[in-house]
């Protein structure tokens, strides 16, 4: 079961996050404890004249950011997101994750893959020597190929189980169950996401490879920043 984070803790990533943040922006909001102290850290600023654009990625995040006054937007109205802070499940040293323990794994890789930067906000225990380490990977599959996409998941060594709350399948937002599936150390994430993704009825995983250029990760109340070789390192660097 995930540690939840302190209050410190969850208030030092919120205000680590609002560093990377600007008037004028749009804004990507994850899902999961340390994306929404940062919503409920970013709607204060809002209400102080902070003036922002906001799209969130789940229904859940939607009506908590409606509620403290964060004007939304959709990707339609918002084809392109200056900054998305989002959480994670797993973080290894190159910045590559797993997401999708909370269900929202699809709308959070959309709104990544429309950010110019993803910014991942984690307790310390998420930071894994290699993906794979918590043995779970999520796999969003739309329903009538539940039966065909198990029976591949399982002829790949992963075994899937139906996420389920007692005997109801749990849907994400898009409709679609999610099979988390048995892994151990992924030597190729990347690689497994493209095998996964290849097998009809499979809507996304979650594995995102490539997508993080910052990782927030707190310890004791103290948020520290990891940056992926190449990326901009610090919030003033960020693009307009």
């Amino acid at each position: 079961m995930d540690r939840r984070l302190t209050e410190q803790d969850a208030a030092a990533l919120a205000q680590a996050a609002l560093a990377h943040v600007r008037s004028g922006q749009v804004v990507g909001l994850g899902s999961g404890q340390a994306a929404t102290a940062f919503v409920r850290a970013l709607g204060r600023e809002v209400k102080a004249g902070l003036e922002v654009r906001a799209v969130p990625t789940s229904e859940a995040v939607a009506g908590l950011a409606g509620r403290l006054g964060i004007p939304l937007v959709s990707l339609d109205e918002a084809p392109v997101i200056d900054v998305t802070l989002d959480g994670a499940d797993e973080v290894d040293p190159h910045l590559d994750l797993i997401k999708g323990y909370g269900g929202a794994l699809v709308r959070e890789k959309v709104v990544a893959a429309a950010s110019r930067r993803l910014v991942i906000l984690v307790g310390r225990e998420k930071l894994v020597p290699v993906l794979g380490s918590r043995g779970t990977l999520p796999v969003e599959v739309v329903p009538f190929a539940a039966g065909f996409c198990r029976r591949r998941f399982a002829a790949l060594g992963c075994a899937p189980v139906l996420r389920s709350t007692g005997p109801t399948p749990v849907l994400s937002d898009n409709g679609n169950l999610i099979f988390d599936c048995a892994v151990g150390p992924i030597a190729d994430p990347a690689g497994l996401d493209l095998t996964l993704r290849r097998i009809p009825g499979v809507v996304g995983t979650g594995l995102f490879v490539g997508l993080a250029q910052a990782v927030l990760v707190v310890e004791d109340g103290r948020a520290t920043t990891l940056t992926r070789p190449g990326s901009q390192a610090h919030p003033g660097e960020l693009g307009g």
